[in-house]
């Protein structure tokens, strides 16, 4: 019978070709170069001062390393999602805890990585001035007592953050002894011009802090101490580096710097101050700072060579030293 015949020649006919095809696309991958480094390294910037400014100091290092920069005002669920598809490579502001949610699954994905806290300890919460302080008033429970000379409020940004929700939730519970305070919510600048007024003329005054911002470089501030589990104060947070997962491969230089890339307080605090305080334009910050500070540009860039195999500290000594 000729059917069956002809049928088990063609099987094997495509079987044979199947084989084959299997076998040259395997030959192909195995072939396949690893993958091209990047020339060009995008940064995801939200509109917050020490971001920015601190994004700033990243991009003007790595361009003396040959990379080409560009940096982008976004939204921080746009930065991830971009993060998350390639599309961006830098981001310098994950707040931690504030973001734990939108980071950690695309963590746990493997599409992104958390390369570096890049600053740690930082505080929000209240605060009063250093005065008030120093004579006595050192916890949120604390404030009760002295109710009159604060007027029974507190100083509050926008509505709908979580740090006045947090102080709303102290007053509706009667915690530390807030139950007949008030908040008055604002937004950030018209709270610090009210603050700055007060404490020009010694008023009592307690408002919400947070650092890095440059309220803590042009006041004399004093963050108080949590009690009674009111949660309104001595919120610590942290900032991560999030890259793409591929960074490492695709940058490595890049990828070592922004692993060594730690920023103190104290030092985003003056940028912050410089940047937004005295509308100092951020590139112009970010330049005179890293000729002024070349040891601790020097610590982020241990052993980190530029694109074409150079120190990159070196570099940056040529370009910005003296």
């Amino acid at each position: 019978m000729s059917f069956p015949a002809k049928s088990f020649a063609t099987k094997s006919l495509v079987a044979k070709s199947l084989s084959l095809k299997a076998g040259f696309l395997l030959s192909a991958f195995a072939a396949t170069p690893a993958m091209a480094e990047l020339d060009e390294l995008r940064f995801g910037v939200p509109p917050w001062p020490g971001v920015t400014v601190k994004s700033e100091v990243a991009a003007q290092l790595l361009e003396t390393m040959d990379y080409e920069t560009r940096q982008q005002d976004l939204a921080v669920s746009v930065i991830l999602e971009g993060l998350s598809r390639n599309d961006l490579e830098i981001y310098l502001g994950g707040w931690y805890p504030v973001q734990t949610d939108m980071v950690e699954p695309l963590v746990a994905d493997g599409k992104v990585e958390k390369v570096v806290s890049n600053i740690s300890g930082a505080n929000s919460g209240l605060v009063v001035p250093q005065y008030v302080y120093d004579a006595g008033v050192t916890t949120v429970a604390e404030l009760a007592a002295h109710y009159d000379q604060f007027d029974g409020e507190i100083q509050g940004i926008e509505a709908g953050t979580g740090i006045n929700e947090a102080i709303l939730n102290a007053i509706d519970n009667d915690l530390a002894g807030l139950g007949d305070w008030q908040l008055r919510e604002s937004s950030t600048s018209a709270m610090l011009a009210q603050a700055e007024q007060k404490m020009a003329d010694e008023e009592w005054v307690t408002f919400v802090g947070w650092e890095p911002h440059w309220m803590n470089v042009s006041f004399d501030l004093a963050y108080l101490a949590d009690s009674d589990d009111a949660g309104v104060a001595s919120i610590e947070s942290t900032v991560w580096t999030i890259t793409p997962a591929s960074l490492a491969e695709e940058a490595p230089q890049a990828h070592r710097f922004l692993s060594q890339y730690v920023v103190t307080i104290e030092d985003q605090n003056e940028w912050v101050h410089e940047y937004s305080y005295e509308e100092r334009p951020a590139d112009e910050v970010a330049q005179e700072w890293i000729g002024d500070n070349l040891d601790t540009v020097a610590e982020w860039l241990e052993g980190v060579e530029t694109r074409e195999g150079e120190s990159a500290i070196e570099q940056v000594r040529a370009q910005f030293g003296a």
